[in-house]
């Protein structure tokens, strides 16, 4: 029997996807729920598994947009698996009767003489400083003053290729790919989120000091108890759920002439992976716990990482977390994630000098940025958001922990 392979619909309001990568050849013998090809569709790259066993004809080729429904191969469920082929046995060795003939020995020749050399000293004081600053080895420049002294006309020569001369000689080659629909898509929604939205962004710094402090005291005891680490992401997104509910505008989002709020915090985290950046929801984050936070980041970032993330463990999400620092970014202005309102730039922490109680002292210090369309979150809410994060992030135990650290760890 043929079995016609339609393109499965991968979420709700995708219509069509791109044949990114065909994992086998026209011909194969697949088996059933095998990933049979990559394919890409606006939100995710996700695997296409086969869905019966036998040999597959392909009717699409990569690179093309099918619509969803559309058949992409056949699938000959009547034919026979082919017999695996046996091993073979290794060959012995045939032993090496032939003699070696000895090595023959270099005859002696005389060193060729020197050629007098900035490096022997033949060099003028003013060619010798153009070099040098220009890391030009003085062996590749033959002089052309008396006795081969290299002169400082000679270096100048060597430091500035002549006129019409290429600077390089390696190969300058480019090539053209086309982007993927993911790729493009999300190419679209960026020139959409700064044309159509009133985009600003506010700073602040933050004192890491006491999420360290926290850390560097339970992290075992978390780890060993959870088998999940500790890290600053728990902190971050408690700190938000709880900067959300104090500035509701914040969680809120513009749909024409009107509002729609939210009671809930689904919190959207960027996760890198091999297709690019993307970003997953962690459900009703307001219930979560700091173990719970991590686990769920966790597993969302394997799933990131393997391919294996869909399409609506990625869609919805009423704010989102970017940390930047984890590429060293300092400082940054993260753009919105539509239809989103507002976004939290996370970036590297820095050892910098701050005023304590009148005293200068080191502490570990990080930049936060807060991006909000200005139609829907005034300067108050988004100055007085950030300010809230950045209050529970230097006392959480207070804050975020009720005073009751191994509670709130559950340890």
């Amino acid at each position: 029997m043929i079995l016609e392979m339609k393109v499965p619909s991968p979420g709700e309001s995708i219509t069509e996807v791109e044949i990114a990568t065909w994992l086998v050849k026209d011909g194969d013998y697949v088996e059933k729920d095998q990933a049979i090809a990559e394919v890409d569709s606006d939100k995710a790259t996700l695997d296409l598994p086969a869905e019966a066993s036998g040999t597959i004809t392909l009717k699409a080729q990569e690179g093309d947009t099918v619509q969803i429904g559309q058949v992409v191969c056949l699938i000959d469920t009547d034919a026979a698996k082919p017999a695996s082929s046996e091993p073979q046995q290794p060959k012995q060795e045939i032993a090496q009767t032939t003699p070696v003939p000895e090595p023959v020995k270099p005859v002696p020749q005389a060193e060729p003489k020197p050629q007098p050399t900035y490096a022997t000293g033949t060099a003028s004081p003013a060619a010798k400083k153009i070099l040098e600053e220009r890391n030009i080895p003085a062996a590749s420049i033959s002089g052309t003053g008396k006795e081969g002294r290299i002169t400082k006309e000679d270096a100048i020569n060597a430091a500035v290729p002549s006129m019409g001369t290429p600077a390089g000689s390696g190969v300058r080659s480019s090539q053209s790919s086309k982007l993927s629909v993911l790729r493009r898509k999300v190419a679209e929604r960026l020139v959409y989120v700064k044309n159509e939205t009133a985009m600003l962004t506010t700073f602040n710094e933050v004192d890491m000091s006491e999420i360290f402090r926290l850390r560097n005291e339970f992290k075992d005891e978390f780890k060993t108890k959870h088998g999940v680490g500790l890290g600053f992401m728990s902190f971050f997104t408690l700190a938000v759920v709880r900067a959300l509910q104090m500035y509701p505008d914040v969680n809120s989002m513009i749909d024409g002439d009107y509002k729609i709020s939210y009671d809930f915090q689904d919190i959207s985290v960027a996760v890198s992976g091999p297709k690019g950046l993307m970003v997953p929801v962690l459900r009703n984050a307001e219930t979560m716990t700091f173990r719970g936070v991590e686990q769920n980041i966790k597993d969302l970032a394997i799933k990131v990482r393997d391919g294996k993330i869909t399409v609506d463990e990625m869609t919805g999400g009423t704010f989102t977390i970017t940390n930047g620092g984890v590429f060293g970014s300092m400082m940054s202005t993260p753009i919105l994630n539509p239809p989103q309102s507002a976004i939290l730039g996370m970036h590297n922490i820095v050892e910098r000098p701050v005023v304590k109680n009148k005293q200068i002292t080191i502490a570990p210090m990080m930049y936060l940025a807060l991006s909000y369309d200005h139609r829907i979150i005034d300067g108050r809410e988004s100055v007085g958001f950030l300010v809230a994060v950045k209050e529970a992030i230097e006392n959480p135990e207070e804050l975020l922990m009720n005073n009751n650290v191994r509670k709130a760890l559950e340890l």
